[in-house]
């Protein structure tokens, strides 16, 4: 069985939208696309090293792949790009499109039954970078086995939230945790089952 590993950079309100840059994705009007740019360290630069630093495959919704797919072909020698390219990327979208980036592969039907399929074979573990709708479909099924959080010292105020409305409550188990030079904060995080509450309250 495949394990499926969310990784997501999140602002300290929770937005996962657009952290790459200007017109990365504006939907409602979202005005702060790039704001992870100028915290990038050898600290953030490690942790995404050892994350790729394994087979894996890719799991990406339409908008990340076609940001993904304009830009790692393009430079097979960048750090980081050959394990990108290598992967086999399973996308999600809800058109037929035409998947040029080598070893691509659209996931046919409904998305979260195609991706419960691919966690029963064997491979590779299933990565998910961006997507932030496509992480929505994988949450309100239960089908996030890991989460990588980098989670950055800003507040935009509003835009796609990893965990949005309607997200199952649920506990999470930190297995790992590091800050960057910049103040980011580096949390793997598994699943721990139904969130359990309490009171402060005397009795």
């Amino acid at each position: 069985m495949r394990r499926l590993i969310a990784s997501t950079f999140l602002t300290l309100d929770g937005v996962m939208q657009a952290p790459g840059g200007p017109g990365e994705d504006d939907d409602n009007g979202f005005a702060h696309g790039g704001w992870s740019v100028n915290y990038w360290d050898d600290v953030m630069g490690e942790f995404m090293g050892e994350s790729m630093g394994q087979p894996f495959d890719l799991v990406l919704g339409r908008r990340t792949y076609d940001i993904f797919a304009a830009h790692w072909p393009r430079v097979p020698d960048e750090e980081g790009a050959k394990p990108l390219n290598d992967a086999t990327k399973y996308v999600a979208s809800r058109s037929r499109p035409t998947l040029q980036w080598r070893n691509s592969v659209l996931i046919e039907g409904d998305v979260a039954e195609g991706v419960a399929a691919l966690k029963q074979e064997d491979g590779p573990e299933l990565q998910v970078h961006g997507s932030a709708n496509l992480h929505q479909t994988l949450l309100r099924h239960n089908l996030v086995d890991e989460y990588r959080l980098m989670i950055f010292p800003v507040v935009v105020g509003s835009g796609k939230r990893l965990f949005g409305d309607g997200a199952i409550p649920a506990g999470l188990k930190l297995v790992d945790s590091r800050v960057s030079t910049t103040g980011v904060v580096i949390g793997t995080y598994l699943p721990a089952g139904e969130l359990v509450t309490g009171s402060f309250a005397l009795d």
